[in-house]
């Protein structure tokens, strides 16, 4: 009988023993993986809030052409229509944020990833853009061209 007691005896500390050591192994791997993918993960950054930019002169920019300009983190097209008439819009397309680019021979703003196509006011034409370009607002200072957001 004294047999029946040690044995359930040892199995509660064979027991006992298993989840200490599978827990203190556990509590190892943690504690050596999670400091890892903390130091692979980029530390978080706030966006930077840009209003305006300056994108030069209105006598480098060609009539008939368009160019792409940072605005922050974003791309923005920058459209000077063959009249003259500055036009600038997001350049990141509405349907899967590829980025747009001025087609003069067809006088329109393209998405080469599915042939989507915006007219030079920023509204969707054909393909799938399920929506206009955003529009910002572009002013000529002292011959300085300046983009800025619409309020």
């Amino acid at each position: 009988m004294n047999d029946t007691v040690a044995t359930g005896n040892d199995q509660g500390k064979r027991d006992f023993l298993k989840y200490a050591l599978g827990g203190t192994l556990l509590a190892w791997v943690v504690s050596v993986v999670y400091p890892l993918i903390a130091y692979l993960k980029p530390p978080k950054q706030a966006e930077v809030e840009v209003s305006s930019v300056k994108v030069g002169k209105i006598v480098d920019i060609p009539k008939d052409s368009g160019q792409i300009v940072k605005f922050g983190t974003k791309p923005v097209i920058l459209v000077r229509k063959a009249d003259g008439e500055l036009r600038a819009f997001s350049a990141t397309c509405t349907h899967l944020d590829c980025t747009v680019q001025f087609r003069s021979d067809m006088e329109v703003i393209w998405c080469a990833c599915h042939n989507g196509k915006y007219d030079l006011n920023g509204r969707n034409i054909s393909g799938p853009p399920p929506r206009p370009l955003e529009e910002f607002r572009v002013m000529v200072q002292n011959d300085d061209v300046i983009i800025s957001k619409n309020v």
